[in-house]
């Protein structure tokens, strides 16, 4: 019986620790910066304006702090290949939280090839990371037009939801 006693009891103290460590982890998430879908829309809402004033065919694509597709939008006629690499953009920009114009430019002055090789990594103009309070909460990927044009549109979608 008593060892029955302190076999629970040391699960007990286990447990009480994980209810304390969870707790202060919930409120660390309560007070976390984080983007919702209200937000990509007015994102990619600004993006898609730009876009059209432009006469633009863009896909545009927001994601969250993990990665995560939280909003995307085609312009009509859009080339079907620019919406794979406009959350392509998205992720990278986030991943290294930069924008991908930075990472294109390192490879195009043979600075930094090794980049090449990561799983995942579109490392083109157009994503750009969302910045609140310091931290990156997401990113704006764009694609469809000339490399200048992608990040004239995603930087548009970025004013947007800052303003």
């Amino acid at each position: 019986m008593n060892r029955v006693r302190a076999i629970w009891g040391g699960i007990g103290v286990a447990v009480l620790a994980t209810v304390l460590i969870a707790g202060t982890a919930y409120g660390e998430l309560l007070t976390k910066k984080s983007l919702s879908l209200e937000d990509g829309k007015k994102a990619a809402a600004g993006a898609a304006a730009e876009a059209k004033k432009n006469n633009w065919k863009m896909a545009i694509a927001v994601v969250d702090d993990g990665g995560h597709l939280i909003y995307f939008e085609r312009i009509d006629d859009t080339q079907v290949g620019s919406i794979d690499v406009s959350i392509g953009k998205a992720r990278t920009a986030l991943a290294f939280k930069r924008p991908t114009k930075a990472l294109e430019d390192a490879i195009n002055s043979g600075q930094n090839t090794a980049v090449l090789s990561f799983p995942n990594v579109l490392p083109r103009e157009g994503g750009i990371p969302l910045v609140v309070d310091g931290k990156v909460v997401g990113a704006i990927g764009v694609s469809g037009g000339t490399s200048s044009e992608d990040t004239q549109v995603a930087k548009a979608g970025i004013d947007a939801l800052t303003k």
